[in-house]
């Protein structure tokens, strides 16, 4: 088991949405919070409704200003042993419209970020010998891939390869890893990537533009109809105290999770 009572947990993303709902969750439970985020004015509200917590603005991108806010965390709280690498993104485009700048936008938040999680705090936790846990949200299209969705596949198939070789290389250091795969749940993620996220600078015809418009229309009622936030931060905080290492948030990929791994064990030579 991991404990999480009188321990810093570190939450990326986490003044919003997912991140928000495992803040309270792991509040409940009795950890002390280190909350960062881009997004000011929600840490604000989230620091009046949990008290006396840490938070800070954050790039997860931004590697030196990582390592600063990291610092400070752990200089007002005490040594951070529970990381929730959470902040997200779920925007892109049709791949023949991809650009670089949207590459290591998508990439950038949602790998590149997890990494420099990983990164800065996983020494400080294994230096410690006492043990703790990290937490990375993946996705359900980490599992299993969809048509129009290649940039976020890409991020989200290696955070979940990333996790299952962590778990396994840290489980003797009493290190637990969690990755988290939800499908729907019920955020706001599609208006908050959509202000921050680069413009498709290739052209689109009108009817191209109306088509990516009702799109992000049905991801929205998709999405409102999908699992509370504050359910997935429950079993997180499950996963956490369990050591376990996957969390689903509901069976939707259940078929093609099944029919892939299927898939997978056909293509492999006849036994000999």
């Amino acid at each position: 088991m991991t404990l999480i009572a009188d321990r810093v947990a570190f939450i990326t993303g986490g003044a919003n949405g997912i991140g928000l709902g495992i803040a309270r969750s792991l509040a409940r439970a009795g950890a002390r919070l280190a909350l960062v985020d881009l997004d000011a004015e929600a840490l604000d509200r989230a620091r009046a409704e949990l008290g006396a917590i840490f938070t800070a603005v954050l790039d997860v991108r931004d590697r030196d200003a990582y390592a600063r806010v990291a610092d400070a965390a752990e200089a007002e709280l005490g040594p951070v042993s529970i990381l929730v690498n959470n902040a997200g993104v779920a925007g892109g485009a049709p791949t023949e419209k991809l650009t670089y700048e949207l590459w290591d936008w998508g990439m950038g938040i949602n790998l590149d970020g997890v990494i420099n999680g990983v990164q800065t705090f996983l020494p400080r936790i294994a230096a410690r010998d006492a043990g703790g846990h990290i937490v990375n949200t993946a996705s359900g299209a980490g599992l299993v891939a969809g048509p129009g969705n290649t940039l976020y596949c890409t991020a989200k198939f290696a955070v979940v390869g990333m996790s299952e070789a962590l778990y396994l290389e840290l489980a003797p250091r009493k290190i637990g890893v969690t990755v988290l795969c939800p499908g729907p749940v019920a955020t706001g993620i599609i208006d908050r990537t959509r202000s921050s996220q680069p413009k498709v600078t290739r052209a689109m015809s009108s009817e191209q533009r109306g088509k990516a418009f009702a799109q992000n229309e049905v991801m929205r009622n998709y999405l409102a109809n999908g699992t509370p936030p504050d359910a997935v931060g429950d079993m997180v905080r499950d996963a956490i105290a369990n050591d376990r290492l996957y969390v689903h948030t509901d069976r939707l990929a259940f078929d093609k999770i099944r029919e892939r791994a299927q898939a997978q064990i056909d293509a492999m030579p006849a036994a000999v």
